[in-house]
């Protein structure tokens, strides 16, 4: 049967519009296969993985406080005024050498005092004596009464007491009249001296009232205030190195000595004592340090980022991937947090590949991708 040619561009047309309706509809059914696997692939996470790394020395560098081994304020123990003084500042003292004078009118003339009265009542006291031995001899042939013996023994006594106070009033005044000279309590450094010739003196122990400082700078403190979470890595008789601003090139060796074994409240830090030699005077009391401990890494220890933990109500985990794509949480047990870093006790492996920077809600058993680097290969 032939088509006639009038209804041949119909048939033409409707062939073309049948391709057309195949071609669109073979393009929907790909496009949505394609969809579903792209959406079906962006529910596995992509995800990052690094290996455990052998643990590092851990080096923590803190400020410090120099002071002195040994620091004496030296008061005024009697009032009066500066006769002289003996030493300046920066000058060195050897223990018991002078280093002021005072002159002390007002104690002098109590030293007087104390010494005529003990004088006169000594005299008092022995012819009290004399007089009750003298009715003690009478009361034998009944002369006197025996209370008027009793009364002169006990007025005897007295007197005699009363020399013995006298006596300890002479020697107080003494014994402040050796505070008249300033001396050094032992071997060190003049580091400050806050009087001059002339000067009224009074009696006094507040802070600022000080006449002279001594110091013992032969040796030296150094205080540190360590935070709670970097005390595990330092321990009594550690060795530590001291750098100051001006020997910016120079390391001083210091060791710690003790520790206060308790944590401030306000700060949370517990400090720490150190000590230093300074028999060449390189180090000045009250200088800023920083102070650098260094801690030996833990053989077969094994550290990752804090950025790979896991904390949660289980604990400590971490997310290792198996069989390149399936997770699986695994305890761990920190034993140093070096802020960049922390070191863990033994149970993972160099070879596992631990997810860094876990997303949220992951669990053991789920599906990851592991995230390609430019070169094709896992990161």
């Amino acid at each position: 049967m032939r088509v006639s040619s009038q209804r041949l561009p119909v048939v033409i047309l409707g062939a073309i519009a049948v391709a057309i309706l195949a071609g669109c509809a073979f393009f929907r059914v790909s496009r949505a296969s394609q969809l579903q696997q792209s959406n079906a692939s962006q529910l596995v996470p992509v995800v990052s993985v690094i290996h455990p790394t052998a643990a590092r020395e851990q080096v923590i560098e803190l400020p410090g406080r120099i002071e002195a081994w040994s620091s004496a304020p030296i008061y005024a123990r009697v009032s009066g005024y500066v006769k002289r003084w003996n030493t300046d500042i920066g000058a060195p003292v050897k223990a018991g050498q002078v280093l002021a004078e005072i002159e002390t009118p007002d104690l002098d003339q109590s030293l007087k005092q104390a010494q005529a009265e003990l004088q006169r009542a000594r005299s008092d006291a022995t012819l009290a004596r004399t007089s009750a031995n003298r009715w003690q001899a009478l009361l034998k042939s009944d002369s006197v009464s025996r209370q008027e013996v009793e009364e002169r023994t006990a007025d005897a006594q007295a007197r005699e007491a009363q020399v013995a106070a006298l006596q300890a009033n002479v020697e107080r005044n003494e014994a402040l009249q050796q505070y008249k000279r300033l001396v050094a309590p032992f071997d060190g450094l003049v580091t400050a001296r806050n009087t001059d010739v002339g000067a009224l003196i009074n009696v006094g122990m507040s802070r600022g009232n000080e006449l002279f400082v001594v110091s013992d700078t032969r040796r030296l403190r150094i205080y540190v205030n360590v935070p709670q979470r970097q005390i595990s890595s330092i321990r009594e008789g550690a060795t530590a190195e001291v750098v100051v601003p001006e020997r910016p090139q120079h390391t001083f060796k210091a060791v710690v000595q003790s520790m206060a074994q308790a944590i401030d409240a306000g700060s949370g830090t517990m400090r720490i004592q150190l000590n230093v030699d300074n028999a060449n005077g390189e180090l000045f009391p009250g200088a800023f340090a920083t102070v650098r401990f260094t801690s030996p890494a833990a053989r077969g220890r094994l550290s990752l980022p804090p950025s790979a933990l896991i904390v949660g109500r289980n604990g400590v985990q971490v997310a290792t991937v198996e069989d390149g794509d399936t997770t699986r949480l695994q305890d761990v047990t920190i034993t140093r947090d070096a802020g960049s870093f922390v070191e863990l006790a033994p149970g993972l492996r160099a070879a596992d590949l631990v997810i860094d920077s876990p997303p949220d809600g992951i669990s053991t058993g789920d599906r990851v991708r592991l995230a390609r680097q430019a070169d094709g290969s896992a990161k």
